[in-house]
């Protein structure tokens, strides 16, 4: 029997928001994902950055603030770091753990770049909240540079960036070339990095790009058998956080879109799951989608757990 090729997609859960919680919770996941090896199934593997590469723009904003003759890092640099090491913590925990189970498995990560189209109306309202607080005169200052700042009452102002829509993996046919052999792939962390292609030459752009949405075009363009996405909650719900929330066990595409029209779900939480989760089955609608927490992975694989999202 052929294997099950999946994307899975780690939220901050996965990962903790520090170091030292990264390395405690990449132990947790990697147990996760290994009964999903041990289950048949050929990952591919994305993740969120929101807090790593938050705390590595904070990093080299403060070294340039101490030692003038460094260059600040441009938030696709900070990208490109983030996606280095948290890979690099993931595919150590994971092989630990498979080679624990008597699994020899290749586990790698690949730095990877998205292009962005540099009109995407994202880049005329940044929303992404990243770095450090900072005070009025920094703000300006950050202003006059063209950087784009929010003020947080009470805080101070931090600086926003765009979240454009992805338009293409640049370093597809290499994740496809590993995930076919039967390696475990680790890509487009934190959404990739994003670049605008000039000339044939790519730049990069001041920008994040949602993790779900690369989830979905990833496992779009590789067309695997489902994309499970794994989050804080075990369900999606109705009246979510009310006292007559629901959860949803299963739902179509239709039904997601309706939903979405009566502002079921929170922006910037599970709508972007769920726009992905459709994206993805409009390409792929043989294909399904799994969304619930790493806790509930097992049963929900088992069909105990989780909602179900399917053409």
């Amino acid at each position: 029997m052929s294997k099950k090729k999946v994307v899975v997609s780690l939220g901050h859960e996965a990962l903790g928001y520090t170091t030292l919680e990264q390395w405690d919770a990449v132990k947790k996941t990697a147990k996760a994902l290994a009964n999903l090896v041990e289950a048949d199934y050929q990952l591919t593997i994305t993740h969120s950055n929101g807090p790593q590469v938050s705390m590595i723009h904070k990093a080299m904003t403060e070294l340039r603030r101490v030692y003038i003759d460094y260059t600040p890092a441009p938030m696709c640099v900070c990208s490109a770091m983030s996606q280095g090491y948290v890979g690099y913590d993931i595919q150590n925990a994971l092989r630990t753990e498979l080679l624990s189970r008597g699994i020899s498995k290749t586990v790698s990560t690949i730095l990877t770049q998205v292009t962005v189209d540099p009109y995407d109306e994202a880049f005329y309202e940044p929303t992404k909240v990243i770095g450090r607080y900072m005070s009025a005169e920094d703000a300006e200052i950050e202003t006059k540079k063209g950087n784009y700042v929010k003020e947080e009452p009470g805080k101070g102002f931090r600086r926003v960036v765009a979240a454009p829509k992805p338009l293409s993996i640049v370093e597809i046919d290499s994740i496809r070339l590993l995930a076919d052999a039967g390696h475990v792939v680790i890509a487009c962390g934190g959404g990739g990095i994003p670049v605008i292609e000039q000339n044939h030459v790519l730049k990069g752009a001041s920008a994040v790009i949602e993790k779900d949405s690369i989830a979905g075009k990833l496992a779009s363009d590789l067309k695997v058998d489902e994309l499970i996405i794994f989050t804080s909650v075990p369900f999606v719900y109705r009246n979510f956080g009310k006292e007559n929330q629901t959860p949803i066990e299963h739902m179509n595409i239709a039904e997601a879109k309706e939903f979405i029209s009566k502002g079921e779900f929170e922006e910037g939480t599970m709508l972007p799951k769920i726009e992905a989760a459709i994206s993805y089955l409009e390409a792929n609608p043989t294909g399904s989608v799994l969304i619930t927490t790493l806790d509930m992975a097992a049963d929900a694989v088992n069909g105990k757990s989780g909602t179900v999202i399917t053409a």
